[in-house]
């Protein structure tokens, strides 16, 4: 019997960080081919994590991570698992779940199923809309407490969170054009 090679497509993927709202989200193209691990090295740079925390998939009510002894969770591993062996037809949903602590779940639509495009360079994350929430702010509903805390000057814990953040958080950046130039490097 002989191995035929599947020739590599494209998957577009709708990735939305899940209850957030208004909604924070990308739009990327990556290679059907890639593993979950490289998948989960992607939406660390697309989303702006810093890869601090646990992180799994969830497929079909199978999970996929990076298993490890020390804790008790049946993973199957990501590094041997390539995307198009768990998704294969727009309209595939999953879960990428990053920080057990602060639960951020991200809902993963395949929007499309393309070929590649000559000379183009996959990853590439075609848009997007907000800023990532800071790691360790508590989950969505952290982030929720925390917005209000910057927004409004009269809130007492205003003054800390605005420290907290350095200032220079905005909730409504996104820059596609820096998330790229990272991606290059993937």
């Amino acid at each position: 019997m002989s191995s035929k090679k599947q020739p590599v497509s494209v998957y577009q993927l709708k990735v939305t960080l899940k209850e957030s709202k208004p909604p924070i989200w990308r739009r990327i193209q990556v290679n059907s081919d890639i593993t979950l691990y490289k998948l989960h090295e992607i939406l660390q740079v697309v989303m702006g994590w810093f890869d601090s925390h646990l992180h799994q998939f969830v497929v079909h009510g199978e999970y996929y991570g990076i298993p490890d002894p020390k804790f008790d969770l049946e993973l199957k591993n990501e590094k041997k698992v390539k995307l198009s062996q768990v998704i294969s037809k727009a309209g595939d949903l999953f879960i990428y779940e990053y920080d057990f602590g602060d639960g951020w779940k991200h809902v993963i639509l395949l929007e499309k199923i393309l070929q590649p495009e000559v000379g183009a360079h996959y990853p590439i994350c075609l848009e997007g809309k907000r800023a990532c929430p800071p790691e360790d702010c508590g989950g969505i509903w952290g982030y929720d407490n925390l917005l209000e805390a910057i927004r409004d000057s009269n809130h007492p814990g205003h003054k800390d969170m605005l420290e907290w953040v350095e200032d220079s958080f905005d909730p409504e950046e996104f820059d596609v054009d820096v998330i790229n130039q990272v991606l290059k490097t993937i």
